[in-house]
């Protein structure tokens, strides 16, 4: 019984820290300024009709929620960080999307079995920490013959590798955690849903960011806006050399990735994974 209520309450305090971590910085505006075109290329992909139950897992501020809700559909928005809901909301009133915004834990989702026509997540469930209790819930909410689809970074792809660039400055991982990138990998998910879903479609693509005028912007902005980047810097905070090498790491990172002239142009690269439960 003991063990029992420990692993609870370490639990508990894991989801408090993340829902600490993403309420750090602005990541609304990195998803409107950045990433703004992954929530419809989703939503395109997972070809949601009018009318269609439709669940945002891990949700954020509605990146990819309100163009399916501006699609006809009726969106649940779920998060673990309710915090990030307010500029969801402000978001949707201005376009006329009318979205559920619900507070929600991607590992044990408030939610009945089979509820949801299209279950989707937007760079979002890949960074709840036990990624098969995510996969069983995504699973589980979903309707039989209902369409499940996923947009993650990949682990070779810019944001994969700047998640390995931060990893030595970080605190290590709980216990069972698995890095967000791997949902990144086609065998990775399939072995996740196993034989409980079919019509597999896996396909890499890229995500064109030109925002920045250098490499050091692009690190400065991640400083002061990006929940986990936030939260490493502020694990070595009290250590100056390696904050000033995490400054050249991360710089050297965008550099490395920029391919352009005058600014800094880059692109990131993202699965793109669609399944139909059986």
């Amino acid at each position: 019984m003991d063990d029992t209520i420990d692993a609870v309450h370490a639990d508990r305090e894991l989801k408090n820290k993340h829902r600490a971590m993403w309420a750090l910085g602005d990541y609304p505006a990195l998803a409107t300024d950045i990433i703004a075109d992954l929530g419809p290329t989703l939503v395109q992909a997972s070809r949601i009709r009018p009318g269609d139950r439709v669940l945002d897992v891990a949700a954020g501020s509605g990146n990819a929620a309100i163009p399916a809700a501006l699609s006809g559909a009726s969106v649940v928005a779920g998060d673990l960080t309710p915090e990030l809901f307010d500029a969801g909301r402000r978001r949707a009133a201005e376009v006329g999307a009318h979205v559920e915004w619900q507070q929600a834990d991607a590992e044990a989702m408030p939610f009945a079995d089979d509820e949801f026509d299209t279950v989707m997540s937007c760079v979002g469930v890949m960074f709840a920490p036990h990624h098969q209790a995510s996969a069983d819930e995504l699973v589980r909410v979903c309707r039989p013959g209902g369409t499940i689809s996923l947009l993650s970074w990949t682990p070779e792809g810019f944001i994969g590798q700047m998640f390995a660039t931060m990893k030595p400055y970080a605190p290590p991982p709980p216990p069972g955690a698995q890095p967000p990138p791997l949902w990144g990998r086609e065998d990775h998910v399939r072995a996740l849903f196993s034989h409980r879903v079919t019509d597999v479609v896996a396909t890499r693509k890229t995500l064109r960011v030109d925002q920045f005028r250098s490499p050091e912007d692009f690190r400065d902005y991640f400083k002061t806006r990006y929940g986990p980047t936030i939260a490493v810097y502020r694990n070595i905070a009290g250590d100056p050399d390696r904050v000033a090498a995490l400054d050249r790491e991360l710089a050297d990172l965008a550099r490395r990735y920029d391919y352009g002239t005058g600014s800094t142009v880059m692109n990131w690269e993202y699965l793109l994974l669609t399944a139909r439960k059986w």
